[in-house]
């Protein structure tokens, strides 16, 4: 897949489609870009159309100065629509890029008249449910923001010792994190203006039981990131959605386990056309 542009009213888009068929619109997760869910893009190009984008702020999509909020990005997807003039459409989203669909759900079923279709919805561990227990739990990963290249210098300084020490991955990890902090100002505004629990100021539990679309979430059993109970709150309150649950898989699922989840969005459509 081949990454393409599309200008927008006023911001720049990115993204990568492969196969033909009905359009199906990807949504990456935090610190991701058009290629975080392109093993389930390809296998689904069989059947659909899919376009994988870069949300505002991420990968090669415009890089606004803003205070990222969700709305943002689900008038970016409302402009990224009209751009490619998509009338009708599935939406998959995985984590951030979850929380990003279920908003734009929200908000087509308040302003229907005029929008395009939106035929079925997929949300991959989903976030976007309130939870303060995350407030503090990543104190201790706060110098990441610091925009110094004296961070820089320490990671790396202390690569070798991390690989000699067993902890090679997660160290990895963190250096996915920083490098994605300076380079993605939606992740790095996005966390930052979210440091105490009144600042949860657009999260969709609230909203979600307006939703109409035929809704499949997702879940890892053991998701270590997004505890579970958030993707339990979604198929709770969304009406006449459905839950699967893929067994040893953790948050990275889109990649550890992509041919289960494909096959289980397959399976889901089907039913629903069904119907």
């Amino acid at each position: 897949m081949n990454k393409q542009t599309i200008e927008l009213n006023e911001y720049t888009a990115a993204y990568m489609s492969v196969g033909d068929g009905i359009p199906v619109i990807l949504l990456h997760g935090f610190f991701g870009d058009a290629e975080t869910l392109g093993s389930i893009a390809s296998t689904l190009a069989s059947n659909y159309c899919c376009i994988s984008l870069e949300l505002l702020g991420f990968g090669d999509s415009s890089k606004p100065d803003l205070r990222y909020v969700i709305g943002d990005q689900v008038a970016f997807l409302k402009e990224f629509l009209t751009a490619k003039q998509i009338s009708k459409f599935y939406l998959i989203g995985y984590s951030y890029g979850s929380w990003v669909a279920a908003a734009y759900a929200v908000d087509r079923h308040d302003l229907a008249i005029s929008t395009p279709d939106l035929l079925g919805m997929v949300l991959l561990a989903p976030a976007g449910i309130r939870d303060d227990s995350f407030v503090g739990r990543y104190d201790h990963l706060r110098p990441l923001f610091w925009q110094t290249p004296l961070i820089d210098l320490v990671l790396n300084s202390i690569a070798p010792l991390m690989k000699l020490m067993g902890r090679e991955k997660s160290f990895e990890t963190i250096q996915t994190a920083r490098h994605a902090l300076m380079t993605q100002p939606a992740a790095r505004s996005f966390l930052l203006d979210r440091l105490e629990p009144e600042d949860a100021i657009d999260t969709v539990e609230k909203d979600i039981d307006r939703i109409d679309t035929p809704t499949l979430v997702i879940a890892g059993e053991i998701d270590g990131t997004i505890p579970f109970w958030h993707a339990q709150t979604y198929a709770e309150k969304i009406p006449h959605a459905s839950i699967v649950i893929i067994p040893a898989a953790d948050h990275d699922l889109v990649q550890t386990h992509s041919q289960e989840v494909s096959e289980s969005i397959v399976k889901y459509w089907n039913q629903s056309a069904s119907i």
